[in-house]
């Protein structure tokens, strides 16, 4: 059944072995760098039970009679997707701010390998029945799953045998009870989650030596060997006065070591099987990628409202250069709200039997809400003001000394006085231009896979076919002209 928020909690085992700036971390649900987002996740928990909250983050099973996470559900309908769209909604308004690693961002990557079930039988058919059972699990245990991808890779230039083989990871041996693997992967979230799917980021897999790297599973993040090392927090660096999202809602990321893990066969969804390793990386974000770009379009809600309560603050709101700015935002904002509902709307059924959105609609909304990002965050610098970047700290506001200074000079009418006017120039500076929101543009830019592999999956999907033969009939080419969208 579906957990509670300290039922969450309770499942973070204290022995594991963390490390955030050099000191070894004893308890991630009360260590300052860590606690902020642990308490939204566990939120997210208790949001399922409460009232107000109940139907929209979860929903009873037909076949159990138990309820479950709106989140981990398989959608089989275009309804199932707008109610994940929903909960997605009540969770970003519960934190005030954009989290993404939260868990409903990253399930969708196991719908992916559901859908290749054909290709795991080629090797073992215990991988297929695994991946089934780990999908059942995961609507049923109410688990914070999250996605291990990127290794640290070393040269690029050379094969993993050609310098040292832990850069990427992979098998070194088997035992009785399943695979031993070793290396390391860049996890968010993976110091304060349950489990992970882990899976190979190699991209050319012709060389059948490589195939010790191919091989995915699901990793119980309780498991003895891992280690974690994670980058400094965003959160208690500042105050929170000063920095409301950078204490609030910063997911911390973390190199993880495989230092010898044990994973049980139970949990091995495909090894040394590169077919099924190539086909993991071209359909991966089948599924994630609608809830991931979703966050694009919420942040797009946030720059917008932080750029428009500043011109209305200072009564710019009528002159046409600044409503220009405006629609260029808003143009952005719904250039997205377009393409995920319209790839919802026109989503078709899978080789598994899940209701698929429309990939090239997808994926070209993917690429549009993350190129575009960086233009649009200063687009709402130029409409926040220069003063986002020279307000002074809240605590100048509270001193006696230097509070009437401030109260005159940052109060603009009897409608906004000082003290929101510090409110909004903090969030907004902490949302365009801080170490967070610098950290979260190059986030949101890499974070399901680089610029160049979202063009390319926009390449494998698109009906190239439509363009062509429309040109064969407006030219008169003859029926001797090659066809063929990707030859």
């Amino acid at each position: 059944m579906i957990r509670t928020g300290q039922e969450y909690k309770d499942s973070l085992s204290t022995d594991r072995a963390i490390w955030v700036n050099g000191e070894r971390v004893k308890d991630v649900t009360t260590h300052p760098m860590f606690a902020p987002i642990v308490d939204i996740r566990a939120r997210i928990h208790d949001m399922a039970h409460e009232q107000a909250t109940r139907e929209v983050m979860s929903y009873i099973d037909d076949t159990t009679g138990q309820r479950n996470s709106v989140a981990n559900k398989l959608p089989l309908t275009v309804q199932d997707w707008h109610d994940k769209r929903s909960a997605i909604d009540a969770v970003l308004d519960e934190a005030r701010g954009v989290v993404t690693r939260v868990g409903d961002e990253t399930v969708g990557e196991m719908w992916s390998l559901f859908d290749g079930q054909d290709v795991l039988d080629e090797v073992d058919p215990r991988f297929s029945a695994n991946i089934r059972r780990h999908i059942d699990r995961a609507v049923r245990e109410d688990p914070f799953h999250v996605s291990a991808n990127t290794d640290p890779k070393g040269d690029r230039s050379l094969r993993p045998q050609d310098q040292d083989p832990d850069m990427l990871l992979h098998v070194v041996r088997e035992t009785d009870s399943g695979i031993v693997v070793r290396g390391a992967k860049y996890e968010t979230a993976a110091a304060y989650a349950n489990q992970a799917f882990t899976k190979p980021t190699i991209a050319n897999w012709g060389d059948s030596e490589l195939s010790d790297y191919a091989v995915g599973f699901i990793l119980d993040m309780n498991a003895p060997g891992l280690k974690y090392i994670c980058r400094t927090g965003f959160a208690g660096r500042a105050p929170a006065d000063d920095y409301p999202l950078s204490n609030r809602v910063d997911e911390v990321d973390t190199l993880v070591i495989f230092d010898d893990v044990e994973i049980p066969w139970e949990d091995v969804l495909f090894y040394r099987h590169t077919r099924a390793a190539t086909f993991i990386r071209s359909t991966l974000h089948r599924y994630s990628a609608l809830p991931f770009t979703y966050r694009n379009l919420r942040l797009a809600d946030l720059m917008i409202g932080a750029a428009l309560w500043n011109v209305k603050q200072t009564g710019l709101e009528r002159q046409q250069a600044v409503q220009e700015k405006l629609a260029q935002l808003a143009c952005y904002r719904e250039g997205i709200n377009a393409h995920l509902t319209a790839a919802i709307a026109m989503g078709t059924t899978s080789p598994g039997g899940l209701l698929m959105p429309e990939q090239s609609l997808l994926y070209t909304g993917r690429v549009l809400a993350t190129t575009q990002l960086p233009a649009m965050m200063h687009l709402a610098r130029e409409l926040c003001g220069g003063q986002i970047c020279i307000t002074p700290d809240a605590a100048s506001f509270a001193n006696p000394e230097t509070a009437p200074w401030l109260e005159k000079y940052y109060s603009i009418n009897d409608g906004w006085v000082a003290d929101d006017r510090r409110r909004l120039l903090a969030f907004a500076r902490d949302l365009l231009n801080s170490d967070y929101a610098g950290h979260r543009l190059t986030f949101q830019l890499f974070a399901q896979s680089p610029p160049f592999a979202h063009l390319a999956a926009v390449y494998r999907n698109f009906d190239w076919e439509g363009p062509l033969q429309m040109v064969r009939s407006a030219a008169g080419l003859s029926d001797r002209v090659a066809g063929g969208a990707t030859r």
